[in-house]
């Protein structure tokens, strides 16, 4: 199959899921001979994190308001477009989706908007015809995003895909030796149960309301269960973390990692994961990475977490009693986590979604494919170009939706 160009519009400050999840595309790409570049916002995370994977990035101000700075922005990114030809540009974040609009006649090329932001994008005339008409296609990391634009913004069902995040399953697998040495480290003996919660320190992850659910069930007896926090400083300082733990009584229940070299190992370490969040998680990154280790795994109900678990897997957020109520189920039942219904040994979700390997990525062609939209976007799955119905991707009834 004939090699193609793309551009990766990675215009995110911080280095979150977003920004990884569209470097980890252009990487992937280029790693396929299909020659990606990326763009993103000088001084930030995200560029510095770009050139540490070598991906040569372009810096541009992507995010700027002020209209005097318009005109320049738009001859730079037509300057990219002439020179480097693309056939596909993707937009991870909306500020500068307009301008690649404006520019698409001159350019010929496919425009994609990959939708991984946890908030709805407003259902405004302008918007809709953003992304109905001037989008080849619009891809949606989750079902709620997914039905959002079905529904309200009215995207053609041959130009939505929901696509999940992925996971490096060569990176990312279940490492016997290193969980031993890992458990030996923190001194977790056999007959406890580590519940491990893998995010940067910040509010919106939840490790408050899992210490809290921590402290609910040793106080009930519950005495065997240890919490690791794979965590550092962020929006949240660790010493902010350290006095929830204080307060909590749970001084010798938790154990907080930093920022650790053998994130696979310390995942590995863990008889059960969670994901605590109060929001966000619409692509959950951490999510595939524990579950890809073949880790339990019990979550909050936000983003994508319902597209991943199974209702019995799943709390609602901030209810410190049903997540203390799924952990001791976690924590006590050593049959459940043995048949956890999480995720196969194949791969496979519940919802019949597979897990991305490192090699089975997002990417669009202009062609026709079996009937498919010209621009349609295609999955690649290491060889060639798939076209998948986004009905059967998910696994939930969208009335907008038809088999391509």
């Amino acid at each position: 199959m004939s090699s193609f160009r793309s551009i990766q519009v990675v215009n995110v400050r911080w280095f979150n899921a977003t920004a990884w999840y569209g470097l980890e595309l252009a990487r992937l790409l280029n790693a396929a001979g299909h020659e990606s570049r990326v763009v993103a916002l000088a001084d930030t995370e995200t560029f510095a994190k770009a050139e540490e994977m070598g991906l040569r990035p372009l810096a541009m101000p992507l995010n700027a308001k002020n209209p005097l700075e318009f005109p320049g922005l738009i001859r730079d990114m037509g300057r990219l477009v002439r020179a480097f030809r693309p056939d596909v540009v993707n937009c991870h974040r909306g500020e500068s989706f307009l301008f690649w609009g404006l520019l698409k006649g001159m350019g010929g090329y496919a425009l994609v908007r990959t939708r991984g932001d946890q908030r709805l994008p407003k259902g405004n005339l302008p918007n809709r015809i953003l992304h109905t008409r001037v989008a080849d296609a619009v891809v949606a990391t989750n079902s709620v995003m997914a039905r959002h634009f079905a529904e309200k913004m009215r995207v053609p069902a041959e130009r939505l895909h929901m696509i999940l995040g992925g996971v490096d399953t060569e990176l990312f697998r279940f490492d016997p030796e290193g969980r031993a040495e890992v458990r030996a480290r923190y001194g977790f003996t056999d007959d406890e149960c580590v519940v491990g919660l893998l995010g940067r320190f910040d509010l919106v992850k939840g490790q408050r309301e899992t210490i809290a659910a921590l402290a609910k069930l040793v106080g009930e007896g519950v005495r065997n269960i240890r919490l690791l926090l794979l965590g550092f400083s962020t929006a949240t300082l660790q010493e902010e973390v350290e006095a929830w733990i204080r307060e909590a009584g749970m001084e010798r229940y938790v154990t907080i990692t930093g920022k650790v070299p053998d994130v696979t190992a310390c995942l590995s370490a863990l008889d059960v994961g969670v994901v605590a969040s109060l929001w966000s998680e619409t692509i959950a990154r951490a999510a595939l990475e524990i579950m890809a280790c073949g880790r339990p795994l019990v979550s909050t109900s936000v983003g994508v977490m319902p597209d991943l678990l199974p209702a019995s897997a799943l709390v609602a957020p901030g209810d410190v009693d049903a997540l203390a109520g799924v952990l001791r189920r976690a924590a006590t039942d050593e049959a459940w986590r043995r048949t956890w219904p999480g995720i196969a040994p194949s791969g496979l979700c519940p919802s019949g979604t597979r897990i991305f390997s490192n090699r089975r990525w997002l990417s669009t062609r202009k062609r026709t494919v079996g009937g498919v939209h010209p621009r349609a976007v295609q999955l690649w799955d290491g060889t060639a170009f798939k076209a998948v119905c986004p009905k059967e991707r998910c696994g939930q009834e969208f009335d907008k939706h038809k088999s391509l």
